[in-house]
C-alpha cells in the first residue's frame, strides 16, 4: 500500500519502504496532483506551474513522459487522464490521516473523553514534518491549501491543549501552552487557555499576568488592545469567578457562533485570516447564497458583525454602524463617537451586506482608515467596494464533495434516520451541482428532501424557486426565499446592466467574451455583471471565460419579458459560430477551433435543439457543417442523430443544404462501421449533384468523400474516379483546402488499385502540399494512410510516419484518428516482436472505440485487421491513453 506524505518535503513510502519518485519535476508535479485532492488539474496549469515561463517546445509530450514515469514507480496508483486533464485518485495521504485524526479527536471532545482526545490530537500533530507541500513552496495556487492546512494545524494545537486542560492536567497544559504563545503570540485563544490553566494551577497573579503579558504585545506590537473574550476573562480573574475553577474550557470562552455546523469553507476562514494580518481591508465578494456572512461570521463572531442589510436610508449608515459597535447615548456627531469607540476597541470592524450602500461605505470606510491607523476593515459585497489599497476574497460554490457534505449534514439534522446510500450519492452530487453547489440553496434543499426526496427535487428543480421555500429563521441571510435574495442583487444593477444578464440566460456551460460582446452594445455593463458576482469569469486558462450560476439563470429567464426572442438571439450565436469553425476547421487554426468547439458543446446542443423546432433549415446546415467536429471528437452517434433529426424536420430545405447534410451523414455512417450505406448515400449524391452544373464545388466534396468511403475494400475504379475528378475540380476552382486532400484520397486509391510505388508517391506529395498550406490534419491523415501501405513491409518507415501523424492528431484533437494511428502502431510493434506494446496499444483502441461508437473495420483507419484482435468486450480498466501514445513515442523506437 501507497503512502504519501505532504506535511512537509514529499515523500512516498510503499510499507516501510521509500519509493524514489524522481528528481524536482516529477516531485512537484506528484506534489500539485495530490494537492488537488483527486480533482483534475489542466495541462495548462500544470506546465504553467512546473516550468512557469520555461516551458519545453512540446509541454504536453513532456507532462506525458513525466506522469508514465511517475505510473511505473507507483504502481496500483490511479493516474489518469480525462478531459479536465490529470488527476490522482484514491491515494493514501498524510493529510486525509491528519484531518482523520482530528475528526476522531474531536467527537472524544464531544463525548467528555478528554484525555483520549488529546492523545488523538497529538497523533495528528506528529505527522507533520515542516511546511505543508514545501515543494510547491513557490507556487502561488498552493498558497490557500498551505494556509487552510496551516489554520487546522494551529487550531489542533490549542484544541489538543484544551483536551489536556479538560483533562485536569493543568500544569502539563501550562508547559504546552507556554510554548505555544512562544511559537504564535498574536492568536489570542493560546493565552486564554494559558491564563485558564494557570488560574487552575493554584498561580492566580501569574494567570492575571499572561493577559496583560498579551495586552501589552498587541498594543506595542499591532497598536491594538485584546478582544472582547479576553478582556472578559481578565475581570472575571479579577473577580476570582467560581466558574473559572470548572474542568471545562467552554466556561472560559462563550461562543457566539451559529448553531449548525461549519462545511467547506476551511480554506477560506484560513485565506481571510492571512489576509486581515497582511492588509487593512478585505472585502469577502460573491453572489447571492455563497455564504460570505456566514464566513464572517466564523471569523469574527455573531456579536461582532454590523449587519447593514436592513439599513435602507444612507443617512443613516453612521449611526447603524455606530450602535453597532457599542456606541450609546451620543450626543453630538456620530461619527466622531464612532471614531473615538473604534479607537478603543482594538478589533477589526466588519461590516456584512455593503452592496446596496457601497459608495456610502466606501466613503465611510476610507475615513475610518485615515483616522484610525491601527483599524482594520473586512466587508461582505456582491461586488468590492472600490477602494484603493481594497483586497479581495472571492467566494464561490463549495467544491464537490464539500457540498454533497453539507446537503448530507443538513439533511441529517432534519432526518436523524436517514442515511445515505450509493444511489444517494450520485443523486446528491447531482442535486449538488444543479444548485451552483452553494451554501443557502444547498441548505433548503436540505429542508425539502424530508417532503419529496433527493430525486423529487432533481424533478422539480426547473422551478426551484417554488419548491426550494422559505429560508428558515435564524439563517444569516436577510433574506425570505432564495428569489429575493437574487432579486436583492438585480435590483442594485442599472437598466442596461439588467437588460444584458437577461440575454445570456440562454447560454449553456459558460461563454467566451465574444458571446457578451454579441448581446451588448458594449462591454462596460458586462464588466460590471463580472464585479457584481452576476457572472463569474474563470481567466486560469489560455482565453477567459465566463458563467452564469443556474440560480442567477432561472431568475433571469423568469423576469425575461420575451424569453423566445432571446433564445433565438443564442441560436443565431451558436449558427455564426459554427459558421467561422467550419472553415478553420480545415485551416492552420484547426486545433484551435476543435479545443474551442468542445468548449461550447452544451451551447452547439442548445442552439441544434432550437433551430430543430424553430428553424429546421438553420439545423440541417449547422449539423452538416460540424461533421468533422463530431467525426474528431468521437461524437459520432450524437452527429448522426442530430443530422438525421434535421434531414427529417427540413424535407424542403435547399438542394446545396440537403447535399451537404446527407454527404455528412454517409461520412458519420462510415466511421461508425456502416461502410455499405455511406457508399450508396455518396453514390445516390454524386449522381444528384453531378446533374446541376450550378454546384461544382459541391460534387467536388462530395466526390471527395466517395474516395475516402471506398478505402480500403471498396472498388478502386470508383476511387480512382472520384479522387481524381475532386482533384481536378478543386484545383479549377482554387478550393485550397481540397487540394492536398485530394490529392491524399487519390495515393490512396493508387496504393488500392495494386499501384503502390505510384500512391506512395502521390501520399509523400500530398504531405508536402497539406504542410505548405497550413493542412495540419489532411498532412496527418496522409501520413497515416503512406505508412499503412508500409505497416507490413518491414519499412522502417512506418514507425516515425506513425509517431509523427499520432502527435498532429493529439494537437488537432482528433479522437478518431489516434485510434486509427494507435491501431497501426500496434501491427508495427507486433511485426517487430514486441508483443506487450502491442497489446497495450490494442487495448487501448478496444476500450476507446467502444466508448465512442467508432466503429473502423472495413474503414481507412484499420486497413489491416488481425483475426481476434477486436472481438468480445473492451477491457473493464485499460491503461490510459497517455500510457499508449508514451509507448508508441518513447525515443527509443525512433529510427
Amino acid at each position: 500500500m501507497l503512502t504519501f506524505a505532504v506535511l512537509g518535503p514529499i515523500e512516498v513510502r510503499a510499507g516501510d519502504q521509500p519509493v524514489d519518485v524522481g528528481g524536482r519535476l516529477p516531485r512537484r508535479l506528484l506534489a500539485i496532483l495530490i494537492a488537488a485532492e483527486g480533482r483534475p488539474v489542466s495541462e495548462d496549469s500544470l506546465a504553467e506551474r512546473l516550468w512557469g515561463d520555461r516551458r519545453p517546445r512540446n509541454p504536453a509530450g513532456a507532462l506525458q513522459v513525466y506522469v508514465s514515469r511517475l505510473r511505473r514507480v507507483l504502481p496500483g496508483t490511479a493516474l489518469q487522464r480525462s478531459l479536465g486533464g490529470y488527476r490522482l485518485l484514491g491515494a493514501d495521504t498524510d493529510v486525509e490521516q491528519f484531518r482523520g485524526h482530528l475528526v476522531r479527536a474531536r467527537a472524544l471532545v464531544a463525548d467528555n473523553r478528554h484525555a483520549d482526545a488529546h492523545a488523538a490530537f497529538d497523533a495528528a500533530l506528529r505527522l507533520w514534518r515542516g511546511r505543508p507541500y514545501e515543494d510547491l513552496a513557490d507556487d502561488e495556487s498552493t498558497t490557500p491549501i498551505h494556509a487552510a492546512l496551516v489554520e487546522q494545524r494551529d487550531s489542533a494545537q490549542e484544541e489538543g491543549a484544551a483536551a489536556l486542560l479538560a483533562a485536569g492536567d493543568h500544569a502539563a497544559a501550562v508547559a504546552m501552552l507556554e510554548l505555544l504563545v512562544h511559537a504564535a503570540p498574536y492568536r489570542e485563544r493560546r493565552w486564554e487557555l494559558l491564563a485558564l490553566a494557570l488560574y487552575r494551577s493554584g498561580r492566580q497573579g501569574d494567570a492575571l499576568n499572561a493577559v496583560r503579558r498579551v495586552r501589552t504585545l498587541l498594543a506595542e506590537e499591532l497598536g491594538v488592545g485584546p478582544g472582547p473574550e479576553l478582556r472578559q476573562l481578565e475581570v472575571r480573574i479579577l473577580s476570582q469567578d467560581p466558574a473559572l475553577a470548572a474542568t471545562g474550557v467552554a466556561a472560559a470562552t462563550p461562543d457566539d457562533r451559529p448553531l449548525s455546523s461549519f462545511i467547506g469553507r476551511d480554506a477560506d476562514l484560513a485565506l481571510l485570516a492571512r489576509l486581515v494580518g497582511m492588509h487593512r481591508l478585505v472585502t469577502v465578494v460573491g453572489p447571492a447564497g455563497s455564504g460570505k456572512t456566514r464566513l464572517a461570521v466564523e471569523w469574527a463572531g455573531r456579536d461582532a458583525v454590523v449587519r447593514l442589510a436592513d439599513v435602507a436610508d444612507p443617512a443613516l449608515l453612521v449611526s447603524a454602524v455606530a450602535a453597532a459597535v457599542g456606541v450609546t447615548g451620543f450626543a453630538g456627531d456620530p461619527y466622531e463617537a464612532l471614531v473615538n469607540r473604534l479607537r478603543l476597541y482594538g478589533e477589526p470592524l466588519v461590516l456584512d451586506n455593503c452592496e446596496h450602500l457601497a459608495d456610502e461605505v466606501a466613503r465611510l470606510v476610507v475615513g475610518l482608515l485615515d483616522r484610525i491607523p491601527a483599524l482594520r476593515v473586512v466587508a461582505t459585497s456582491r461586488s468590492p467596494l472600490g477602494i484603493d489599497g481594497e483586497h479581495n476574497l472571492p467566494l464561490g460554490p463549495l467544491a464537490a464533495d464539500d457540498a454533497v457534505r453539507l446537503l448530507t449534514d443538513r439533511i441529517r439534522a432534519g432526518q436523524p434516520g436517514w442515511s445515505e446510500q450509493d444511489a444517494d450519492r450520485r443523486d446528491l452530487r447531482r442535486l449538488a451541482d444543479a444548485l451552483d453547489r452553494l451554501p443557502l440553496a444547498l441548505e433548503l434543499a436540505a429542508a425539502r428532501v424530508r417532503t419529496i426526496g433527493v430525486r423529487g427535487l432533481i424533478e422539480h428543480l426547473d422551478d426551484r424557486f417554488t419548491v426550494l421555500g422559505r429560508i428558515p429563521h435564524g439563517t444569516m441571510t436577510p433574506h425570505a426565499t432564495l428569489q429575493e435574495a437574487v432579486a436583492w442583487s438585480f435590483d442594485l444593477l442599472s437598466g442596461d446592466e439588467r437588460d444584458l444578464a437577461v440575454r445570456l440566460w440562454p447560454y449553456e456551460g459558460g461563454f467566451p467574451l465574444e458571446a457578451a460582446a454579441s448581446a451588448a452594445a458594449g462591454l462596460g455593463a458586462f464588466g460590471s455583471l463580472v464585479d457584481q458576482s452576476v457572472i463569474t469569469a474563470e481567466t486560469g486558462g489560455s482565453r477567459p471565460r465566463y458563467r452564469m450560476l443556474e440560480t442567477i439563470r432561472a431568475y433571469c429567464r423568469s423576469v425575461d419579458k420575451d424569453p423566445a426572442a432571446t433564445r433565438a438571439a443564442h441560436a443565431a450565436w451558436v449558427r455564426e459560430l459554427v459558421v467561422r469553425a467550419a472553415g478553420d476547421l480545415k485551416g492552420v487554426r484547426s486545433a484551435t477551433t476543435m479545443a474551442a468547439l468542445r468548449l461550447e458543446l452544451p451551447n452547439l446542443r442548445a442552439g441544434l435543439t432550437h433551430d430543430l423546432t424553430h428553424a429546421p433549415v438553420e439545423a440541417l446546415r449547422t449539423a452538416a457543417r460540424l461533421m468533422w467536429f463530431w467525426i474528431r471528437s468521437g461524437l459520432l452517434d450524437e452527429g448522426n442523430r442530430m443530422l438525421t433529426a434535421a434531414l427529417a424536420a427540413a424535407p424542403d430545405a435547399p438542394f446545396g443544404d440537403i447535399m451537404r447534410a446527407k454527404t455528412s451523414s454517409a461520412g458519420l455512417l462510415y466511421f461508425t462501421g456502416n461502410v455499405a450505406t455511406a457508399r450508396r448515400m455518396l453514390s445516390e449524391a454524386v449522381l444528384a449533384v453531378g446533374s446541376e452544373p450550378e454546384h461544382r464545388s459541391l460534387l467536388a466534396e462530395v466526390r471527395y468523400y466517395q474516395a475516402l468511403v471506398q478505402l480500403p475494400g471498396g472498388d478502386p475504379a470508383i476511387a480512382l474516379t472520384a479522387a481524381a475528378e475532386a482533384h481536378a475540380i478543386a484545383i479549377e476552382t482554387q478550393t485550397t483546402w481540397l487540394i492536398p486532400g485530394a490529392a491524399m484520397a487519390w495515393g490512396a486509391a493508387l496504393v488500392m488499385a495494386g499501384r503502390i510505388a505510384d500512391g506512395r508517391h502521390r501520399l509523400r506529395a500530398a504531405v508536402r502540399l497539406a504542410d505548405a498550406s497550413g493542412k495540419v490534419w489532411t498532412a496527418a491523415l496522409s501520413e497515416l494512410m503512406l505508412a499503412q501501405t508500409l505497416v507490413d513491409t518491414g519499412d522502417g518507415e512506418a514507425l516515425p510516419l506513425l509517431q509523427n501523424s499520432l502527435r498532429r492528431f493529439l494537437n488537432e484533437g482528433d479522437l478518431s484518428n489516434q485510434l486509427a494511428v494507435l491501431h497501426n502502431g500496434a501491427l508495427a510493434l507486433d511485426a517487430a516482436g514486441d508483443a506487450a506494446g502491442a497489446a497495450l496499444l490494442r487495448n487501448v483502441v478496444h476500450f476507446h472505440q467502444a466508448r465512442s461508437g467508432i466503429r473502423p473495420t472495413g474503414t481507412w483507419l484499420q486497413s489491416i485487421m488481425p483475426h481476434g484482435w477486436y472481438e468480445g468486450a473492451p477491457p473493464a480498466q485499460p491503461p490510459a491513453l497517455d500510457a499508449a501514445v508514451a509507448v508508441l513515442t518513447a525515443p527509443a523506437r525512433a529510427v
